[in-house]
């Protein structure tokens, strides 16, 4: 027999006890933490940004590829008249190297976790875009160059103010959005890098400002010929790149700079590829010769280094 069912009120304060554990399974203890998982803090990355992202990493790929291409061929094949193929050779292999982190914005859930590659895309769109208008006597369309030159000056200047436009838009729009707290820094920055952070920031953030504000000048030690857009053009690239450091060292946790861990090495590999191929072209015996390998070994330093060091203390995304 059974005894419970003998028993009055048995099967009573049975359910009473199955019921009671069903509520606490959906009591308010397990609920933040399943909130927590769902709204991890910050802003939520708009669909515009990733809209964004994707057809700039689409586009410098294409474009970064081709002029990365003829410059390794010793031709030069820019927007604007150059003296030595080098330069749009390397400004196509950073367009080149950046792509598989813009790539990456898509797998983002907030703003933050993107924020240190948008700053340094917006730089460059814009940076560049002035740069074209600035110096618009240079231009292939102006100074009457072969017809494939003349229109890819001119879709480089619609295409640059088009995506600089929607870079503008988007970053507005983006800081409209609500924020959340942010949650606790899953990765923080190891305190022996961020001496080498800042000095590799501030080094890029140097040049960069001074091939753009004072191109004429800061041409000089920049070891293969250029001219004035090719020392600005070069100048937007460093300014970004320093930014991007900065900013990681500013963020303090590498799981907030995925995106820019990827990019930075993307564009040391690639930006050392063209140099090697075109190494009779540079001064390497020079100050400036020795310090671009310094600065392009930093940048594959800090990014392969921050990828490994997130592998093994980030936790698991959900």
């Amino acid at each position: 027999m059974n005894k419970e069912a003998d028993i009055p009120g048995a099967a009573d304060n049975s359910r009473a006890v199955d019921d009671s554990g069903a509520a606490d399974d959906d009591s308010p203890a397990a609920g933040p933490d399943a909130g927590s998982s769902a709204e991890p803090g910050g802003r939520a990355l708009t669909p515009a940004v990733t809209m964004l992202t994707t057809a700039v990493a689409v586009i410098s790929m294409l474009v970064g590829a081709l002029l990365m291409a003829v410059g390794l061929t010793g031709h030069a094949f820019s927007a604007w008249r150059s003296p030595e193929p080098l330069s749009s050779g390397l400004v196509g292999a950073a367009m080149l190297g950046v792509s598989p982190g813009l790539f990456m914005v898509g797998r983002a859930r907030v703003w933050e976790e993107v924020r240190t590659l948008l700053f340094p895309l917006a730089i460059v769109l814009l940076g560049l875009l002035a740069v074209s208008l600035l110096n618009a006597g240079e231009l292939q369309v102006v100074q009457g160059g072969s017809l494939l030159l003349v229109l890819f000056s001119l879709g480089w200047v619609a295409v640059l103010g088009l995506l600089g436009l929607c870079a503008l838009v988007c970053i507005a729009l983006q800081h409209l959005g609500p924020a959340l707290p942010l949650e606790e820094r899953i990765a923080p920055l190891p305190g022996w890098s961020k001496p080498f952070l800042a000095v590799l920031g501030s080094a890029w953030f140097g040049i960069g400002a001074g091939l753009l504000g004072l191109p004429r000048f800061w041409a000089d030690f920049v070891p293969w010929s250029v001219n004035r857009p090719d020392a600005q053009a070069l100048g937007v690239w460093a300014l970004a790149l320093g930014v991007g450091v900065l900013g990681a060292l500013a963020e303090d946790d590498l799981s907030r700079v995925r995106p820019a861990l990827l990019a930075l090495p993307g564009v040391a590999i690639t930006v050392a590829v063209v140099l090697g191929a075109r190494a009779t072209k540079v001064n390497w015996t020079s100050g400036p010769g020795l310090s671009l390998i310094i600065l392009v070994a930093g940048l594959l330093l800090a990014g392969t280094t921050g990828r490994r060091l997130l592998a093994r203390r980030a936790t698991p995304r959900p």
